[in-house]
């Protein structure tokens, strides 16, 4: 089974600003030792930024990836402008070219972005790891994000509909 990493819109403007993500730093850490592992394990590190006409703009300040996360430079890379990173992007063709079967997932927004795409491999047959401690949210005024977070692992590891399951572990437990 090849597995490979999926970071998902850890970007500079959701690091910041009035609304910054909630453990930036620790999810940030937690990124970087997966993917530090990933790349010892010769497994595909594939970086997803997110980009729309706000502060997520193309090339803009707030789009880059954030200050800490650890990319090199034969890291993947893939822009997206809807939650989900399958739509309308090149992303299942890259991973079925490479010959990657399982799908481990960290980065923000977790009922939004990191959701969708979780949801939308499973439907495509990847099951998934979604690393505990490796995704947050911001503050959304209606659940804490401890709860945000709390729900997504538990509704993403009990859809069972697609034959594959997402299992939730925590980063630092997660070997390629």
């Amino acid at each position: 089974m090849t597995t490979a990493l999926l970071i998902i819109d850890v970007q500079q403007a959701l690091c910041t600003g009035p609304e910054p993500v909630a453990n930036g730093a620790a999810t940030i850490a937690n990124i970087n030792l997966l993917s530090a592992r990933a790349r010892a394990a010769g497994a595909p590190v594939i970086f997803v930024q997110h980009e729309d006409s706000g502060s997520l703009q193309h090339d803009s300040a707030g789009w880059q990836l954030a200050q800490g996360l650890q990319h090199q430079d034969d890291d993947l890379t893939l822009r997206k402008r809807g939650s989900d990173a399958f739509h309308q992007t090149a992303l299942e063709s890259l991973l079925r070219d490479r010959g990657v079967t399982r799908l481990v997932i960290g980065g923000m927004q977790t009922e939004f972005c990191v959701e969708s795409t979780v949801r939308r491999a499973l439907a495509l047959g990847f099951p998934v790891t979604l690393a505990a401690g490796a995704h947050t949210t911001a503050p959304n005024g209606v659940l804490s994000v401890e709860q945000v977070v709390a729900h997504h692992q538990a509704t993403l590891s009990n859809l069972g509909a697609h034959g594959v399951r997402t299992t939730i572990t925590a980063a630092a437990d997660i070997v390629f």
